[in-house]
C-alpha cells in the first residue's frame, strides 16, 4: 500500500505555508496521504506559528524546527528521516508548487519489487519566474546534463515523488536535493519526469539569486560528477538470504 509522506521545507514563508498545507490536505486523496511534515529551517518570521495553528485541524500534520537555517537539503533530510510513509513527495514552501500534481507523480512510480521509476520529478510548464531566472535555469540544466548525463529537464523543480528506502541509501551533502535524479540513476534506479503546474509566489521573496546559485552549482557539479564516476552498483541476479529488501536490478 502506498503511504505518502509530504515533506515541505520552509524558511520565512509566513503567508505562503499555511495555504499550501491546507491545499495539500484538500487535494491529495486521504487514501494516499499518510502525513505532512513541515520543516521550519530556523525561520525568523511567523512561519512556525502559521504551521502550528493548523495542527489541531489536521492531526497528521507534523512540525520540525531547526535551531538555525541549515539549507534546503538538510531540511528535507530531517523530514525524510522522520517520515513513516514508504513514498516521499516534496514541495517547496513558497507555494509555487501545486499539491494537485502529487497524485499524478506518485502514480508513475514503480510498484514494490518492479523495475519502474523510483523517482518521478516534476517539469514546470508555463514558468512564472522572471526572464533572467528562466534563462539561468535553462543554462544550469544544460550544463548539469552535459556533465552528469542524467537527462533531467528541470532539476530546480521542487515537487518530486520518490521511494523512501532508495533515498536512504544515497550519500548526503549540502545541495543534495538538486541532484536526486543523478544520484538515483547512479544507484541503479529508473527515473521519470512529468509536467507540473508552476505558480506565482504569493508572499515573501526568493531565498536564491542567480549568481549565488551559479557559484554553489558549479562547486556541487564537480563533486557529484566525481561521485557518479566512483559509484558502482552491481546488478543482483539472485538472492536467497530471506531479506525482505530487494535491491535495484534484483530478479
Amino acid at each position: 500500500m502506498t503511504k505518502v509522506s509530504v515533506i515541505i521545507p520552509a524558511l520565512n514563508e509566513a503567508g505562503n505555508i499555511g495555504g499550501l498545507i491546507e491545499e495539500t490536505f484538500a487535494h491529495v486523496p486521504s487514501t494516499m496521504l499518510h502525513e505532512v511534515i513541515v520543516i521550519d529551517d530556523g525561520s525568523s518570521d511567523a512561519t512556525g506559528a502559521e504551521i502550528k495553528a493548523l495542527m489541531t485541524r489536521y492531526p497528521s500534520l507534523r512540525y520540525i524546527r531547526h535551531a538555525r537555517p541549515s539549507g534546503q537539503s538538510a531540511a528535507m533530510r530531517s523530514g525524510i528521516l522522520a517520515a513513516t510513509g514508504n513514498v516521499i513527495a516534496t514541495m517547496d514552501g513558497d507555494g509555487q508548487n501545486d499539491p494537485r500534481d502529487i497524485p499524478g507523480l506518485v502514480a508513475r512510480l514503480g510498484n514494490d519489487g518492479s523495475k519502474g521509476p523510483a523517482l518521478v520529478g516534476g517539469v514546470r510548464v508555463n514558468r512564472q519566474a522572471e526572464g533572467s531566472k528562466r534563462w539561468a535555469s535553462s543554462f544550469a540544466n544544460w550544463l548539469r546534463d552535459a556533465l552528469l548525463k542524467d537527462n533531467c529537464p528541470d532539476t530546480g523543480c521542487g515537487i518530486k515523488a520518490y521511494k523512501r528506502d532508495a533515498y536512504m541509501l544515497l550519500p548526503f551533502f549540502h545541495g543534495q536535493h538538486r541532484y536526486l535524479p543523478a544520484l538515483y540513476i547512479s544507484y541503479g534506479h529508473e527515473v521519470a519526469y512529468a509536467p507540473v503546474n508552476d505558480r506565482v509566489r504569493r508572499a515573501g521573496v526568493s531565498k536564491y539569486t542567480n549568481f549565488g546559485r551559479a557559484l554553489i552549482g558549479i562547486y556541487d557539479l564537480i563533486g557529484v560528477r566525481w561521485v557518479r564516476k566512483r559509484t558502482v552498483w552491481p546488478e543482483v541476479v539472485e538472492r536467497r538470504d530471506g531479506s525482505a529488501h530487494t535491491p535495484p536490478g534484483a530478479a
